[in-house]
């Protein structure tokens, strides 16, 4: 007896598909740009449980400052290639139909004679208004982006953001903030460094400063200094001096319940270095802690290595090898006046800090832990 056919053999096999992911609602889309003095760099996030879910982000070194140091101006050059950056900006802005953002410029727009020129031909070639802050909204917008690497055991905490033409630091003052609510207490800092009437315990600012120095400006200062070691101890103490008016520097400060955190392609550099990755990886990066002798084993290495050979170095790289020096010369500095087994490294900074301060304010963070 010849065997049936199953009914439908012959049919085309039905294609089994995965479902593409849905594109978030752009009425769920914060965005954050921050123009640098070196880079030019944004996020588009939405909001998700108590942090946030990247979905689009850009970064390019435009070298903004570049000549800023001697001229006081920004130059043709440098405008032209920001201006080319921010228009790739605009356009996934664009895509993205994002409505809440914000879009700021830092200290090279600060220091420019030029600035409001820029700022104009800014906005009439790419549509975007950007907004040149104040030293403190950058400090602040930096310790915001550092709150869920904060310790709950962490009662004194310095931040430190280096920058390309500033360095910010902050103390934070956690002992009078129960435990578990430190980070949180952190992130309320949106409202203001000094929040009036706030009904939950909050972060006392013992002191913060904006020192008018980072790795281009601090660079530029001592180009004609050809001794690379003698160079980087200029820079190291010059730094140094500059935190004179920083009332922590006076004071002796317990290392009991102490935390930095540092945030700067510096730090995050040296932390590649020190883990010695062939490719960066920020998920290893982010969040590790290093010892004050680990720090200075590093930066001996590099002035080991010399410009030639941090200039074939890869974790350095070919944008970070001419102001790998200055940023270590800063980070050096910070520490040999506040030494630590606790320096905690932070691949995050103000494009964060603006998306939490954003997402704060507007109460769609989930108020649970980090």
């Amino acid at each position: 007896m010849t065997p049936k056919r199953p009914e439908g053999a012959g049919a085309f096999p039905k294609p089994v598909e995965s479902p593409a992911p849905k594109p978030p609602n752009s009425e769920q889309l914060y965005a954050a740009l921050d123009l640098g003095t070196n880079s030019c760099r944004m996020l588009i996030a939405q909001p998700k449980g108590s942090q946030f879910h990247v979905v689009d982000s850009y970064s390019k070194s435009v070298q903004l400052g570049a000549g800023l140091e001697s001229t006081g101006k920004l130059s043709r050059g440098s405008m032209l290639r920001t201006i080319q950056a921010l228009k790739t900006c605009q356009q996934k802005l664009r895509r993205h139909n994002v409505t809440r953002m914000r879009l700021v410029a830092t200290e090279a727009c600060r220091r420019a004679k030029n600035s409001r020129e820029f700022m104009a031909k800014v906005k009439r070639e790419t549509g975007l208004q950007l907004e040149v802050i104040a030293p403190e909204e950058e400090a602040r917008l930096a310790v915001i982006s550092c709150a869920p690497l904060v310790s709950t055991k962490t009662e004194q905490l310095l931040v430190v953001d280096i920058g390309g033409g500033s360095t910010e630091l902050v103390w934070l003052d956690l002992s009078g903030v129960p435990n578990r609510e430190r980070p949180k207490a952190i992130m309320r800092l949106h409202a203001g460094f000094h929040p009036i009437d706030s009904p939950f315990p909050t972060a006392k600012v013992v002191d913060w400063i904006s020192v008018p120095l980072g790795v281009a400006t601090l660079k530029d200062q001592f180009e004609d200094v050809e001794d690379d070691s003698a160079r980087f101890a200029l820079m190291s103490w010059f730094f140094e001096e500059n935190l004179s008016e920083f009332s922590p520097y006076q004071d002796e400060q317990s290392r009991d319940r102490f935390q930095i955190v540092g945030t700067s392609g510096t730090v995050t550099t040296v932390a590649a270095s020190h883990l010695g990755l062939k490719r960066y990886d920020r998920t290893k990066v982010d969040g590790l802690r290093m010892s004050s002798e680990q720090i200075d084993r590093v930066i001996r290495d590099y002035l080991a290595l010399g410009p030639e050979g941090r200039r074939r170095d890869p974790r350095i790289g070919q944008d970070r090898q001419a102001l790998i020096m200055s940023g270590s010369a800063i980070l050096q500095a910070l520490m040999r006046c506040w030494p630590t087994d606790k320096l905690s490294v932070a691949d995050r900074g103000l494009r964060e800090g603006l998306l939490y301060a954003q997402m704060s304010a507007d109460g769609v963070l989930e108020d649970g832990p980090f």
